[in-house]
């Protein structure tokens, strides 16, 4: 696996500081997640005088474009965590993710110029990928400092964050810990974690239930937290939007929609995309939609009324199970990324999220359900006229659909609650009997 050298000079630093501004900065490999003073989140703040002097914008794109090969979260270390060392990097060959123009669901979606960004194909099939390998890379460096306490990593999941920790956790030979609602999460999703031997926990509650208990065992220092409030993991997700302008000639989109659920996501996104555009890789930046389930909708609710305040709901059972989280832990940030990218927030129901599945499928992807709810919201602004004729509209598909084949099959069997089966395909039974199959055949295709 290609690791990119560290640039010659200047020598670049990060450090945490206060998302709401307060005094202070600290070290990145020490354990914490909180600001001492407000109890605020930390954010992961680079020098960007320093990476500006270092380069102008064409610099930046050229050097970058040297780097093809091997993680695309590590290409571009100077901007993720530049002073960690190259040897505790624990890669899995993360990011560089194809962005598939798909023209023909634009027009079925009525979305015009549509293209989504398949994070899903990655190595433990999700996004997750590109926060883990940053974090269990700093844990790594943690672990081997002298006086360290840190014994293990811990996270709540519904799923791919599990895998995603527990795949980079035995790469690194880091214990791993992972905290699941019972019942709450698909068997392909469950049984990733157990295969790279994390102990598992199930417990009898949801996403939310979890994240409670998580953050109480993590705050002794044995234990690191690893879920989206540890801001070194938005320094991976960080890379999706860079990654996405220059897969297009660095030209930013009009439009980006992405599944929203803890709101680490759609922060990170902002963070990575308005560096690139203050170190001028790009000239302008795209607005940005968090698209969430009518079933778990608490950022949607806020929106509606001004982001006055975040009021935690109990979340419903929805076929997105991964953005079934109704207290997400990351709403200042999302708020501040929506407000600085004029962006705004819908919501897609059980058979909106499906129905949009399942156009996408017969275009030859084969979306997750949490991809479907992104997909039914391009679908429901561009109807409203919201994004209009000719813009250019990013989805960014989270997950891969094999994680979420029962949802899958509960559509083409038409069992799914909350949804009408509009293009159910159940295979035909029919009798070994030549006459029988070229009657079907002919039939099927008169219809076609």
């Amino acid at each position: 696996m290609d690791i990119v050298p560290q640039p010659e000079s200047p020598q670049f630093a990060a450090t945490y500081r206060c998302i709401r501004g307060c005094p202070g900065s600290y070290d990145v490999f020490s354990v914490m997640y909180r600001c001492p003073a407000c109890g605020g989140l930390l954010e992961v703040a680079h020098d960007d005088a320093a990476l500006a002097a270092a380069r102008d914008g064409a610099g930046w794109r050229a050097l970058f474009e040297t780097r093809l090969r091997g993680s695309g979260v590590w290409a571009k270390r100077e901007w993720v965590l530049p002073q960690l060392p190259e040897e505790k990097i624990v890669t899995l060959g993360e990011g560089w993710t194809s962005l598939v123009p798909v023209p023909q669901l634009g027009r079925d979606l009525g979305a015009g110029d549509l293209w989504v960004k398949q994070c899903g194909i990655s190595h433990t099939g999700s996004f997750k990928d590109l926060g883990m390998t940053v974090l269990v890379s700093a844990v790594n460096q943690i672990m081997s400092a002298a006086g360290s306490t840190v014994r293990a990593v811990a996270c709540a999941s519904t799923g791919d964050t599990s895998a995603a920790l527990a795949a980079y956790g035995a790469a690194a030979g880091i214990p791993t810990i992972v905290f699941l609602p019972a019942g709450k999460v698909t068997t392909a999703q469950l049984i990733q974690p157990i295969s790279h031997g994390a102990r598992v926990l199930a417990l009898d509650t949801d996403f939310d239930g979890c994240m409670a208990i998580v953050q109480e065992v993590t705050q002794d220092d044995s234990i690191y937290l690893a879920n989206s409030m540890n801001s070194l993991r938005v320094e991976g997700q960080k890379t999706v939007g860079i990654e996405i302008c220059q897969q297009l000639d660095w030209q930013a989109p009009d439009w980006i929609v992405l599944p929203s659920g803890n709101l680490g996501n759609i922060s990170a996104l902002a963070k990575g995309l308005a560096l690139a555009r203050k170190l001028g890789l790009i000239d302008r930046l795209p607005r940005l939609v968090a698209a969430q389930a009518q079933k778990a909708n608490p950022l949607y609710l806020a929106y509606r009324r001004g982001f006055d305040r975040l009021e935690p709901v109990t979340a419903g059972a929805t076929s997105a199970s991964a953005i079934r989280i109704g207290n997400p832990v990351s709403y200042e940030k999302a708020v501040a990324a929506l407000r600085d990218f004029d962006g705004l927030v819908e919501q897609a129901g059980e058979d909106e999220l499906a129905d949009a599945c399942a156009l996408a499928d017969r275009r030859g992807l084969y979306t997750d359900p949490h991809t479907g709810v992104a997909l039914a919201v391009a679908r429901k602004l561009a109807a409203q006229g919201v994004i209009e004729a000719g813009q250019r509209t990013v989805v960014i598909s989270t997950a891969h659909g094999l994680k979420f084949s029962e949802f899958k099959v509960g559509y083409h069997e038409g069992t799914l609650a909350e949804v009408v089966a509009r293009r159910r395909n159940p295979p035909v039974e029919l009798p070994a009997d030549s006459r029988l199959v070229k009657d079907e055949i002919r039939r099927w295709l008169d219809e076609t």
